[in-house]
């Protein structure tokens, strides 16, 4: 789409959130006629909502959203937002075109385009990237999935600006034509079945990401990937693929080094992110650079200081020769697996959250250095259940600020304390980061009480 697609078209942005306020706010600067639905209540006092108001936005609830009728050009949606619901079906049965926020955005950029998607390992992955970039001298913006909306940084963006965004499978779902110069797949697990319905559903939209591209376009895939051998078959892309357990790709792990078409980068011992599939992360997002002719000197740099996205596998600090990392962000079984298998030392684990139906004895092979077990959340009773079959001490606590002094109070020098939930947090904490932040802030009220 172009930008001009919106220009005097009438337009309704259904959600409130983040992404709803900077699609309404983009689509206002490009001439349309913007009505915003929002699911709860307005706040007078916020500064978008005055903002909007001034520009001549109308600003609406739920109940009268009834007024979307055929005379609207276009429904944006959050990409939270099911396709079943009520309002959406309305807009597909009077043949209403439904966006997305990063749709609208993408329509007004013309530089150079890097997406980044996958089950686990984005934000990593694509921090990684973006830091390769910034200390190699090129100017990027990253956006997206990674917590800032598309339309909050693109309409300042020129030909010279590298755009690099991380992308959901909701996102990828509502960007049919998306067409990225180099397009990342992480890696591709069986997510948000709920959402998507069946694991065909799942990977057909994380196909966007490169259904459109090019051969003068780049797809890099995880060599290891139940999925890759389809998405080499079905792109019109230049595939580049990257592994852990092969060595014959140009970015690679060997003989104690990081290697980069076998010149050494770097010795793996000095590389500061630890685990395998920050491994994995790692020669993604070297692959990236590389493509996009990052130097040695710039990737060896950013490997050796960059420690961690919050919450996914953050090391937080050492006291007492004890080890504590904040794994919140692992919220289905695989990245536990990989989380719990990233410390060959004795480990204190923390586990549950929200009650999905997971089968949780698929983590018993990965305790074997679990030293003692802290079950929280709706599950706390299957990990209970898990740790006894596992042999190994388990106690139940309300919460994980509760688990957090547990901890601390049963590790000894040499142990690392481990929140990694392998389960949503939504049964207790209106999201990972947030219940990453309460441990985080308990442990250290704990240790300096």
């Amino acid at each position: 789409m172009q930008a001009t697609d919106f220009k005097n078209k009438k337009v309704m942005v259904f959600g409130w959130a983040r992404s709803g306020k900077a699609a309404a706010q983009l689509l206002t600067k490009l001439g349309s006629k913007v009505t915003v639905v929002n699911g709860g209540e307005f706040d007078a006092q916020d500064a978008t909502y005055r903002s909007l108001l001034a520009a001549d936005v109308t600003l609406i609830g739920m109940d009268n959203a009834e007024t979307l009728d055929s005379t609207y050009d276009y429904l944006i949606k959050n990409p939270g937002i099911n396709y079943d619901h009520p309002l959406v079906q309305k807009a597909e049965k009077l043949n209403i075109p439904i966006l997305t926020e990063v749709e609208i955005a993408l329509s007004t950029f013309n530089g150079r385009l890097i997406a980044v998607t996958g089950s686990n390992g984005k934000t990593t992955t694509t921090s990684l990237i973006r830091d390769m970039l910034k200390a190699d001298g090129q100017n990027v913006i990253t956006a997206g999935n990674i917590g800032v909306p598309v339309s909050e940084v693109v309409f300042d963006l020129t030909r010279e600006d590298i755009l690099l965004l991380e992308l959901s499978s909701f996102q990828l779902l509502g960007l049919p034509d998306i067409q990225p110069d180099i397009a990342l797949v992480t890696n591709i697990f069986s997510n948000h079945l709920d959402y998507h319905k069946t694991r065909a559903n799942y990977v057909a939209a994380k196909f966007h990401i490169t259904r459109h591209q090019n051969a003068n376009q780049y797809l890099v895939l995880n060599a290891d990937g139940q999925d890759t051998e389809k998405f080499k078959n079905e792109t019109e892309a230049q595939v580049l693929e990257f592994s852990r357990t092969k060595q014959h790709f140009p970015v690679a792990f060997s003989n104690g080094n990081l290697t980069l078409t076998d010149e050494i980068v770097m010795p793996t011992k000095d590389i500061k992110l630890v685990g395998p599939h920050n491994q994995e992360n790692i020669l993604a997002a070297v692959t990236v650079a590389n493509l996009s002719g990052v130097s040695k000197p710039a990737i060896r740099e950013v490997l050796k200081t960059f420690s961690g996205v919050a919450h996914r596998l953050q090391y937080l600090f050492t006291v007492g020769d004890v080890k504590y990392y904040n794994d919140s962000k692992a919220t289905d079984i695989e990245a536990t697996q990989t989380a719990l298998d990233s410390f060959d030392c004795p480990t204190i684990w923390i586990g549950g959250g929200l009650e999905r139906g997971d089968d949780l004895e698929r983590l018993l092979p990965n305790l074997k250095n679990v030293k003692a077990v802290i079950a929280v959340g709706e599950t706390q009773q299957k990990i209970v259940t898990l740790a006894r079959e596992a042999g190994k001490p388990v106690i139940a606590v309300t919460d994980v600020e509760h688990a957090a002094s547990v901890a601390v109070q049963l590790a000894s020098p040499g142990d690392v304390v481990l929140l990694s939930p392998a389960q949503a947090s939504w049964d207790q904490y209106s999201s990972f980061e947030e219940r990453g932040d309460n441990f985080v802030a308990s442990l250290k009220e704990t240790l300096n009480s």
